[in-house]
């Protein structure tokens, strides 16, 4: 498949991701234990056949230890979908490139250059807008956008943790290790939660099926097909329109209104978020 297509293809699957957890009428573990278990369940006779499952023991271990940042992170964005509109959630937990710099430059020593805290500036500004700077003032977030930045910081550990070991190993394996890890440890936090996970009725069984398979495996195997065919930071720019592509089906699927505050905003945070891509020799012409 042609690698624009088929980022184009995934950006698309992935945006759907935020509707269906809404619509689904069960709980957010519930929805994120689901989305893994139905994703790893087709793939799995796929690995099983042809792929070398055999791995050395430390990078098993790191693909495993992803799984599980993954499932935390799936979680807490689940249950920011369920407290705020899709829209704001979408765009704060895409502030995940944000941290990935940060974290970068905090535990590699990884210099970002300016051009990354020139985006990260506008892209706080943004974010300082889509919540109010009186409730930051007065430390009065909504629960739902705590949620949402949790996410997001969680997301950046799992990139910098997938940046480590997928020059190891094969991308689907990693990903079969991986999606495996994060259902196991989802399904464990309903558990312990207490979520109901069966007695669903046909439309959230139907909802929960169409997110395993269109969100995450088919979503996630064409970015990966993109990403190693196509330039990191197009890439990484491109999935900037997942915000843009939830909020237009939030408005038309669940009729979420996005305000002027919100719509100035969230064009901040994406200017800032696509500013920390851009290469210093662009900056400077």
């Amino acid at each position: 498949m042609n690698p624009k297509l088929s980022l184009f293809i995934g950006v698309i699957c992935i945006a759907f991701s935020p509707i269906f957890v809404k619509i689904a009428g069960v709980s957010a573990l519930s929805a994120a234990f689901y989305r893994m278990l139905f994703a790893w369940m087709v793939m799995a006779p796929y690995c099983f056949i042809y792929k070398n499952l055999r791995l050395d023991p430390k990078v098993l271990v790191t693909a495993l230890i992803g799984g599980l940042v993954f499932a935390l992170d799936l979680a807490v964005w689940n249950i920011s979908l369920l407290k705020i509109t899709a829209t704001v959630s979408t765009l704060i937990a895409n502030l995940a490139p944000v941290w990935v710099g940060i974290l970068s430059l905090l535990i590699l020593k990884k210099q970002p250059g300016i051009s990354f805290w020139l985006g990260t500036l506008i892209a706080i500004s943004g974010m300082c807008i889509l919540v109010g700077i009186d409730n930051l003032l007065n430390l009065q977030l909504n629960e739902g956008v705590l949620y949402a930045m949790a996410s997001s910081v969680l997301y950046a550990i799992y990139i910098l943790i997938s940046k480590s070991v997928l020059n190891r190993m094969d991308a689907i394996v990693f990903m079969f290790y991986n999606m495996l890890a994060a259902t196991v440890a989802l399904g464990t936090f309903c558990l312990i939660n207490g979520d109901q996970l069966w007695n669903y009725t046909g439309h959230s069984w139907l909802i929960l099926i169409t997110l395993g398979i269109i969100c995450q495996l088919i979503g996630w195997l064409t970015i990966n097909h993109a990403m190693s065919r196509m330039d990191p930071t197009r890439v990484a720019i491109a999935l900037l329109g997942q915000s843009v592509v939830t909020a237009l089906l939030a408005w038309v699927m669940l009729s979420e209104r996005v305000d002027f505050v919100e719509l100035v905003g969230g064009a901040i945070v994406l200017l800032g978020i696509g500013v920390t891509f851009v290469k210093k020799r662009v900056l400077i012409g």
